[in-house]
């Protein structure tokens, strides 16, 4: 059940105002303020409310170019990685938008900005928790975007 209840964390990410998030590893803000952008959450923690949606956007630009995308979620709750169901290891490609908005998919360009956008469900089913949200989008082993962010599921 708390497996299925990180699905819903996920649905922290999308476009709204841009949100004050971290560099994974390094807890360093990214220097772009509208880098990322999570539905009703300017800055951490975000708060997830059950029974509505949420989404995410991330501009990004490659530093290789990219054959495939892979989505790497996982909340990281009293410091145990638990995998966002449904989101974790899932095709990113489908996901991905150029500058004008309209669908990139794969392969993306190496130097080319590009925009992740995603909408997930906060399910009533989800615990009230605070966690903090690994958000990744890798090729094979290679870190191609990648943010963390506190967040917490309400009622």
């Amino acid at each position: 059940m708390l497996r299925g209840t990180i699905l819903v964390f996920v649905a922290l990410l999308v476009v709204a105002s841009a949100t004050e998030v971290s560099h994974c590893g390094t807890g360093e803000k990214f220097e772009d303020p509208n880098q990322v952008k999570i539905t009703g959450c300017d800055s951490p923690p975000c708060k997830l409310k059950r029974r509505t949606k949420a989404a995410v956007e991330q501009k990004f630009v490659p530093s290789e170019d990219v054959e495939t995308l892979v989505n790497a979620v996982h909340a990281a709750i009293l410091g145990v990685p638990l995998p966002f169901l449904g989101v974790d290891g899932t095709n990113a490609c489908e996901n991905i938008y150029n500058a004008d908005g309209s669908p990139a998919g794969c392969s993306l360009k190496k130097g080319v900005e590009y925009t992740y956008k995603r909408e997930f469900p906060v399910l009533q089913i989800y615990p009230t928790v605070s966690m903090v949200i690994h958000y990744s989008l890798m090729q094979g082993n290679s870190t191609v975007a990648c943010f963390e962010v506190p967040a917490k599921i309400t009622n």
